[in-house]
């Protein structure tokens, strides 16, 4: 009786332990289930500051579908590039501070490794389309070469359909009648084609071809960089010799159909019924150009292109991802651009080491802890001639020293023009100096 009662009992307790397996094989397959790889559609327009859209306070441009990403998503308020377009595209795509990374204006250095490698290493099918502008290089007298068309597949992109690749197209058109390369290939130009189209078109078509499987597509617009030209949707658009008339006016067509885009793409992943697990991820890549004056509820913004102030360097950031993020809400704390690569790295599931302070958390709802402060190392280098706009600051969200002593209170002046006098500081603020001038220190030494 008595080994009746220990069998029985080893029984049971082998029975328990089976459960207890078989229920941790469950709760894994449902947290892998749970927590897939995610889509991932990062897409960056070029010369758009925060002040263009309605989200952020516009009262001039007409945005629905950004603004409705940014109500069911979340809407980052305090996103901070680099003032013009190459130091922003190396650093979000590397990770890195400019100082590290940049070498002339018009140039990714094929030492670097990007997003782009990152995720297809990762196994991502990736695809890049839009502007590239980054296969120039200056030798010792500054004068201008050019790759191949190759960099793009050695940056990790799969795919390609991109403007401005190579020397001999290096000039020809992006809106009207435009010159791309795709995969090798020049297409055949068409006056009645329209730049913008020809590259969201592939990018759907790459999804469609793409959607059994984790891809990342990077979208580096063309939209809104000057000229300021009609789009298709413009009533001057149809009178040819107005599409290549540069005028401002045209601005707010071209806000809009960079909003219609976005737009096109979403509505591309609800048809596929992938949008649920695709992260939609929308940028600027510097402040609006400078003749840009935007109405908004805090007044006329001018755009601050090439500038280190806020009008140069702040840009939109939304994040969409209905999988994760339920309910929409505003993050009011700092997010720079070398923030984007480990970001992309935690959702490859891979470990990397970078400048950047990954926001992956957010997107989770997960325990995140908001960074202190911003930093941004500009340097032009425009044909190897750096001008007046070179500068270094770090700021936090309401203060911001430069490394010539320059200290602003963002919060009350935002342009910038009354830096303070230490004389003058309340105490809190002669501690907030100081902890930015110990940040600047901690970078290696550049003077204007």
């Amino acid at each position: 009786m008595k080994e009746r009662i220990l069998q029985l009992k080893s029984f049971y307790q082998n029975k328990r332990k089976l459960l207890s397996v078989l229920l941790c094989v469950f709760i894994f397959t449902s947290c892998i289930k749970e927590f897939k790889r995610p889509n991932v559609i990062l897409i960056m327009a070029d010369d758009m500051g925060y002040e263009c859209l309605g989200s952020y306070g516009s009262k001039s441009y007409n945005t629905p579908n950004l603004d409705l990403l940014a109500h069911n998503g979340i809407r980052f308020s305090k996103c901070i590039s680099q003032p013009i377009c190459t130091p922003s595209r190396v650093k979000l795509m590397t990770g890195k501070y400019n100082y590290r990374n940049y070498d002339y204006f018009g140039n990714l250095n094929t030492s670097e490794y990007t997003f782009g490698n990152l995720m297809k290493s990762s196994g991502y099918s990736t695809c890049i389309a839009g502007k590239w502008q980054l296969n120039g290089l200056y030798d010792k007298d500054s004068i201008l070469t050019w790759n191949d068309n190759t960099k793009p597949n050695q940056f990790g992109f799969d795919e390609y359909c991109l403007w401005q690749l190579t020397k001999d197209r290096a000039l020809g058109e992006r809106y009207a009648n435009p010159l791309i390369e795709q995969n090798g290939e020049i297409l055949t130009r068409n006056k009645e084609v329209y730049g913008p189209d020809i590259f969201s078109e592939y990018i759907l078509e790459f999804i469609e071809r793409k959607k059994e499987q984790p891809f990342f597509v990077y979208y580096p617009m063309v939209l809104v960089h000057d000229p300021f030209v009609p789009t298709p949707d413009s009533k001057d658009w149809k009178d040819e010799t107005f599409r290549y008339k540069n005028d401002t006016t045209y601005f707010k067509d071209m806000v809009a159909y960079t909003d219609k885009i976005v737009g096109r793409i979403v509505a591309k992943l609800k048809e596929l019924e992938i949008d649920d697990n695709t992260l939609v991820i929308f940028t600027g890549d510097n402040g609006t150009h400078t003749s840009i004056h935007t109405n908004t509820d805090n007044g006329i913004v001018q755009g601050g292109k090439g500038f280190t102030t806020d009008a140069g360097t702040h840009v939109p950031l939304i994040a969409y991802w209905p999988k994760m993020i339920k309910e929409g809400f505003s993050y009011d704390e700092l997010i720079e651009f070398s923030d984007f690569f480990p970001t992309l790295a935690d959702i490859a599931g891979v470990d990397v080491k970078s400048d950047g302070k990954s926001f992956f958390p957010l997107l989770t709802n997960s325990n995140y802890e908001p960074r202190n402060t911003a930093f941004v190392h500009y340097d032009h280098r425009w044909a190897n001639k750096p001008d007046k706009r070179r500068n270094r600051f770090v700021r936090t969200t309401d203060y911001k020293l430069y490394q010539d002593g320059g200290f602003y209170n963002l919060s009350s002046d935002i342009k910038e023009e009354a830096p303070l006098n230490t004389k003058d500081c309340t105490r809190d603020e002669l501690v907030i100096k100081d902890m930015l001038a110990r940040e600047l220190q901690k970078h290696p030494g550049w003077k204007k």
